[in-house]
């Protein structure tokens, strides 16, 4: 155990700042540096890449952080894939983490980053191998998975870099970022469509041609895009709003007090990201395995599952079926076990997130006791926090992982521009980055308040 501790405790990482707070600056200019990196890495292509059978797969890119047939093409996904591994076995009981203590922190983190490290190594070799990313003729395609594995680190550090200097997550800033762009080039591409060279790719452009040309079809197609994609902007900026603010005052100054807020996404984006990218990594596994003449998981028509476990964890397009009379029953029931999966995926994340990141009712109670704050009329006791924010917490974390899921799953049905998830991701990204830097933004403004609340 000594010599697998001192692996854990050496592994490469990212310094992180020894000023307790960064200034405002200082973390905008890290956070733009990683975007723009993010986005050039996505333009460097792998070297001796024949052919790519997973550009096709943008859904999937987006989510993950990725771009198929660059050097990032495995983006995100062995990161979360190592925190969902984590969470399932901290949750079970089959391993155990004292996240209370500084060193339990350290050994979840190191295992982490060690397991992200194994799926970086394991996701590139599964890529090239089932035929992914097949090599030129006469290139090994050892070269393509050590580019993989340079890319996959790059990103592991990038998040790092985001989360110790930047603000918010690494992770949120590639997601919000790709689905940014795929959602501008959806909505306002004047370029044709493969499809149907007559109507522009951008729905924008599509629409204005669709009316004037009488083709109330993909008029109706187009508007319900549009729609869907404002309608699902709207709920989710109201439903990120909603809050409970816990009244709170500081024991060394009489009558001053603070409302400490708990979101109803108690959990932001975290369980969504989770089940969103368990849900790509389903698709993607499960097209390799068919091209390798193996369809375990599901068949494809084209981009399309249409058996097995990939076909139910793809959602319908409902609004779609109907605006082309196309509806059966069965996508209905489809629909419905597709909603009732992301609820429910959302919610054990949403759970699993909470007892493993230092959300949870005794860690919030210790970092208020730690800031001088204590409820009016009780005496300075992290029991009583405690107790007092049990009965907040678990409400939210439950409802809010039910809700974010219904939202993400409504979002796919519903045909949205750039696919419903990644819209939802992106609002919350957006909303609670916004957040980050405005608060951070009112510290700088005010340092005599930035020293009260710290206790110096």
């Amino acid at each position: 155990m000594g010599a697998f501790d001192n692996i854990l405790y050496n592994l490469p990482e990212v310094q992180a700042p020894t000023q307790k707070k960064l200034a405002f600056k200082e973390k905008l200019k890290w956070t733009l540096i990683i975007l723009v990196l993010f986005f050039i890495l996505g333009l460097i292509p792998l070297y001796g890449l024949g052919s790519n059978a997973l550009q096709q797969f943008e859904f999937f890119s987006v989510i993950l952080g990725a771009s198929m047939g660059s050097i990032i093409s495995l983006g995100i996904g062995p990161i979360v894939t190592a925190s969902i591994v984590l969470q399932l076995l901290q949750g079970s009981g089959l391993v155990k983490f004292d996240l209370s203590s500084h060193e339990g922190k350290r050994r979840y983190q190191g295992i982490q980053k060690l397991l992200s490290i194994f799926f970086i190594i394991f996701e590139g070799f599964i890529y090239v191998q089932m035929g992914g990313l097949r090599p030129m003729q006469g290139v090994s395609p050892l070269i393509l998975i050590f580019q993989l594995f340079l890319g996959g680190l790059m990103i592991m550090f990038m998040d790092e870099v985001v989360s110790k200097w930047g603000f918010g997550s690494g992770i949120s800033l590639f997601i919000a970022a790709g689905v940014a762009q795929s959602l501008f080039i959806r909505a306002f591409n004047p370029l044709p469509s493969p499809t149907n060279p007559g109507v522009a790719t951008g729905a924008v452009p599509a629409l204005i041609q669709s009316l004037s040309a009488g083709d109330p079809t993909t008029a109706g197609l187009m508007f319900a895009a549009i729609v869907a994609t404002i309608l699902i902007f709207l709920a989710v900026v109201y439903a990120q709003a909603m809050r409970v603010e816990v009244p709170l005052s500081f024991g060394r100054v009489r009558g001053y007090g603070i409302r400490w807020p708990l979101h109803f996404f108690y959990t932001s984006n975290i369980p969504v990201i989770l089940v969103s990218a368990l849900i790509a990594n389903i698709q993607l596994f499960a097209q390799l395995l068919a091209n390798w003449g193996r369809p375990l998981l599901g068949t494809f028509s084209g981009n399309t599952p249409v058996s097995g476990l990939a076909a139910w964890l793809y959602g319908p397009k409902i609004v779609q079926n109907i605006i082309t009379h196309s509806l059966t029953l069965t996508q209905v029931w489809h629909a419905l076990i597709y909603v009732l999966f992301m609820m429910i995926g959302s919610m054990i994340f949403g759970v699993f997130w909470v007892q493993t990141s230092g959300l949870d009712a005794r860690s919030q109670a210790n970092q208020m006791i730690n800031s001088g704050l204590q409820i009016p009329g009780f005496r300075k006791d992290v029991r009583v926090l405690e107790r007092m924010l049990k009965r907040y917490i678990w409400p939210l974390t439950i409802l809010g992982g039910l809700a974010v899921g219904l939202l993400a799953a409504l979002a796919d049905i519903s045909g949205a521009l750039a696919h419903g998830t990644g819209i939802l991701l992106t609002v919350m990204i957006v909303y609670r980055l916004y957040e980050d830097i405005a608060q951070q933004h009112m510290m700088d403004m005010n340092p005599a308040m930035r020293k009260f609340i710290s206790g110096g």
